[in-house]
């Protein structure tokens, strides 16, 4: 029977990207010179309407025979990719006419193909349809970090096709790992459904396969040891697209552990909850830790998203409602607030100066609103009270404290500590130092400006007011466990971090 448009419901934001995909395409094709400007601003109004109608179009329901469910979930996570995406763009919109003149919609259908494969897999409910919309989420990405591989001549985008070889060749490694271990899944359950996949019976074989997939996915989130790609591919990427790189993609990866691991295997948690503890712990320790040394901030940047990939496997690793809800919470706080940094380094950037934290010096004399907006997104990733990032870390902490992962609560504080002393590197060198001599005010253009304001309001107005985030990130979480999933067995390797019996 052939699926209406009434049946077609869950995927209308889905349906509607489709729509600003091939109206960008066919304008670039009807305009002699190509759709410049225009383009960017389309792509920008486009994602705008669309996270727009996500607060009154209905999402619930399955279609194509259970194989994607829209609900809650799924929609609090697109929100999340379309506002990303819709930042990054007006980040992108003077940086892509100035260095890719001639290819500007090329660079925004590309993008928006990337966030059509992120809002599918939120819903994905198929192991078959999982794959399909990773791979339509990472090929466009591939194209899109050497995207500057016959412009730039100086500056950091110099590096773009090592950028993009390296994501390419980690991407194509991972999606091996990742199909082998879901191959041996299929073997042993007999089905591609994720739903069905409980009904798995327990095996040293599933052990493998599962170990496989969390590999494969570590590749795509970024987490150590699966980490080597991450501050290559930003520090030789266009930087508006690097703040888009660093945050949808990866949680994207969540999206897809959350179907196999949550959905799939949640009755299995015993047998790799202690993996995703361990790699939480690595990321947390590593990517602080070698971020202390970088003196570019996009590395700098890179090396701190891969501790904050650690607090997000935290909140993972506790399962059920509550880690649900904080991985959601955590994601929209990292999403506003990362992307809100990278934007400001672009703007230093375009006006001369380079990725180093020394390009940074004396910006509250050249700029004082992007040296206080920078300001507020460290501090926000740091984790210092009352901006979003604070809350982030907090409500994380809590709910592993409350399963007992005590100790990695413990090293995760510590290490929010200590990111404090890469992170004011920055802003001493923003407030403290003066800028260089020939260095005159900064004009960054009015659709980075909106970009960085925007990230702004979210990044305040979020931590000054974070219930009606969090009662959302609950409320889609809730549904995802019901009915409830039974408390996971102890195991020595949790309680080794100081799971108890409370």
């Amino acid at each position: 029977m052939n699926p209406t448009l009434a049946d077609l419901a869950p995927l209308s934001l889905d349906l509607m990207l489709v729509g600003a995909i091939l109206w960008v395409f066919v304008l670039d094709l009807v305009r002699p010179s190509g759709a410049g400007r225009e383009a960017g601003y389309l792509t920008a109004l486009a994602l705008a309407g669309i996270l727009v109608a996500s607060f009154f179009v209905r999402t619930d329901g399955t279609v194509f025979a259970g194989s994607f469910q829209g609900g809650g979930w799924s929609v609090f996570f697109d929100r999340v990719f379309l506002v990303s995406g819709l930042v990054s763009v007006l980040g992108s919109i003077e940086h892509v006419a100035r260095h890719h003149a001639h290819r500007q919609a090329e660079y925004y259908i590309l993008l928006m193909s990337s966030l059509l494969g992120m809002l599918l897999l939120p819903g994905v409910r198929d192991l078959l349809l999982l794959v399909v919309c990773f791979e339509l989420m990472g090929i466009p990405l591939y194209v899109l970090s050497a995207f500057a591989k016959t412009e730039a001549h100086e500056g950091g985008e110099v590096n773009a096709p090592e950028a993009g070889l390296k994501l390419y060749l980690v991407g194509v490694v991972s999606t091996a790992i990742t199909l082998f271990g879901l191959s041996l899944v299929f073997g042993l359950s007999g089905t591609t459904s994720i739903a069905k996949l409980g009904h798995t019976a327990p095996s040293p074989l599933l052990g493998v396969a599962l170990l496989l997939v969390l590999a494969g996915m570590g590749f795509k989130i970024g987490s150590v040891p699966f980490h080597m790609w991450v501050p290559d591919t930003y520090q030789g990427s266009g930087t508006p697209f690097v703040a888009f790189l660093s945050v949808a993609p990866k949680l994207a990866g969540f999206t897809a552990l959350a179907a196999v691991f949550l959905l799939g295997f949640g009755h299995q948690v015993q047998a790799w909850r202690p993996v995703v503890v361990a790699l939480s712990l690595v990321s947390i320790l590593g990517g602080n830790l070698l971020a202390l040394a970088q003196t570019n901030v996009k590395r700098l940047l890179a090396y701190s998203g891969i501790g904050h990939i650690g607090y997000m496997l935290m909140a993972f690793a506790v399962t059920g409602p509550d880690g649900a809800s904080m991985l959601l919470f955590y994601a929209a706080a990292y999403a506003l607030t990362n992307t809100g940094a990278f934007l400001v380094v672009e703007a230093v950037g375009a006006d001369g100066g380079d990725d180093s934290i020394s390009s940074m010096a004396g910006l509250y004399k050249r700029s004082p609103i992007l040296a206080l907006a920078m300001l507020l997104f460290l501090l926000s990733l740091a984790g210092i009270p009352f901006v979003v990032g604070f809350w982030a870390k907090l409500y994380v902490f809590m709910a592993a404290w409350q399963v007992g992962f005590r100790a990695l609560v413990v090293i995760g504080a510590v290490m929010a500590v200590v990111s404090l002393f890469y992170y004011m590197q920055v802003a001493r060198a923003m407030y403290m130092r003066k800028p260089e001599e020939d260095a005159g005010e900064l004009r960054p253009g009015r659709a980075l400006r909106l970009g960085v304001l925007l990230c702004l309001i979210g990044v305040v107005g979020v931590g000054a007011y974070p219930a009606p985030l969090l009662t959302e990130a609950q409320n889609a979480a809730d549904p995802l466990f019901a009915p409830a999933t039974p408390a996971a067995p102890q195991t020595s390797a949790a309680l080794a971090f100081g799971q108890n019996d409370d």
